[in-house]
Parts: structure tokens; C-alpha cells; sequence
């Protein structure tokens, strides 16, 4: 059994400033106001839009990211309705076949640390969960029917697609701090890159900046 940690990857090019002048040039259209686009304008504009709560502007943007995380987290990344998703299937997939490494991955919570109890019992658990995978596929059963037993730390693999106003939407809950932990894990450093990246658009999610 394999144990990795989550991570986020940003997969469309990005260059920020094209990127907000692509949606002040799209949104002005609205005010009839494309003779005030010059250097520096596209922020201004931005955030008046989101102050103003027409953020459907926004939406002429969108941004893909794949995700390494477990499958209780991706159960709550596909929630978010307005998005475009392709994930790895258990279905399909076979871990006792080479190119997994003939075991399965799992993706260690960030409240365990390593060696302690909660620990000790979380890996224990796991490693029954692939024994049980691997006797069910040895006895006859097909990936779909064993993928049964398989944990809700099980790592899986998935990119989402969606528009600014939406990845604004994802931030709001699952960077939160109310989120659960292992959501917060990777929206918390996604949000961080975006904020970074397209200067303006997420700079008002306030407590969603704060580092977990």
C-alpha cells in the first residue's frame, strides 16, 4: 500500500493581466463603456463589478486544475454543479495491475500524525481494505464489484473545469474556515495561487485567506 499527501495543479496557461482585460473588455459591453479601458482599468473594474454583485461576468473565464486527493474529497469537489469533471474510475481501474503498482494509494489526513494511535489505526484499516480488494479480484470479481471495499482514503485522480464566478463559489465553502480539513487542504493553497495569479478577482474572500 502506497501513502501520499494531496496536491492541486493549475493546468491552464494563466497570465493574469490578460486574464482580467479579457473580462473588463467582455463586461463593459453591459455600460456601453469600452472607451474607458486603458492601462490599469481592468482591476478597477473588476472589483466594482463584484461589489455591485454582477458577477456574471466572470464567467467569460475559466480555469481547469487537477486534483490528487481521496475520494471523500473529491465527493465534495463534484458537488459544485456548474463545473466540468473527468476522475479516475474504480470502475475501470484495477490496482492489482502493474501500472498501480499492483496495490492501492492512499492519501494520508492531515489530522493523524504520523505513529499515533489515530494513525496506526487509520493505516491498519486501509491496509485491510486492499487484502480484502485483492482477495475479492483473486476469487473471480471484477474491479467494480471489488472496488467495494475500497476506503474513502483511496486517492483519485480529477480535473475540474469551471468559470471564475464558480472557482469564487468553490472558495467560498471549501477554503472556509468551517470546511473540513481535508478540503481545506487543497482549496486553501489553490486559492492562495489564484489570488496570486489574476490579480483582483478572489481578493475579497476575506477569512478564505486564512492559512488552516
Amino acid at each position: 500500500m502506497r501513502i501520499v499527501t494531496p496536491s492541486i495543479e493549475i493546468v491552464t496557461p494563466l497570465d493574469g493581466n490578460a486574464v482580467v482585460k479579457h473580462i473588463e473588455r467582455c463586461g463593459r459591453v453591459c455600460y456601453k463603456s469600452e472607451d474607458r479601458i486603458i492601462d490599469g482599468s481592468a482591476q478597477k473594474f473588476i472589483k466594482a463589478i463584484i461589489d455591485c454583485g454582477h458577477e456574471s461576468v466572470l464567467e467569460h473565464f475559466s480555469i481547469t486544475v487537477k486534483f490528487i486527493v481521496d475520494r471523500g474529497v473529491s465527493h465534495e469537489i463534484v458537488r459544485h454543479r456548474l463545473a466540468s469533471y473527468s476522475q479516475e474510475s474504480t470502475r475501470y481501474c484495477n490496482y492489482s495491475k502493474g501500472e498501480f503498482g499492483s496495490e492501492i494509494t492512499v492519501v494520508k489526513p492531515p489530522f493523524f500524525d504520523v505513529g499515533d494511535a489515530g494513525y496506526v489505526c487509520w493505516k491498519a484499516a486501509c491496509e485491510e481494505a486492499e487484502e480484502a480488494y485483492f482477495a475479492l479480484l483473486n476469487i473471480g470479481c471484477t474491479p467494480q464489484e471489488a472496488r467495494s471495499v475500497l476506503p474513502n482514503s483511496l486517492k483519485t485522480e480529477l480535473y475540474m473545469t469551471a468559470n471564475l464566478r464558480e472557482w469564487r463559489w468553490f472558495f467560498r465553502k471549501r477554503a472556509a474556515p468551517d470546511a473540513h480539513p481535508q478540503m481545506r487542504e487543497v482549496a486553501y493553497p489553490l486559492l492562495a495561487q489564484m489570488s496570486n495569479m489574476i490579480p483582483g478577482v478572489f481578493d475579497d474572500l476575506g477569512d478564505c485567506h486564512d492559512k488552516p
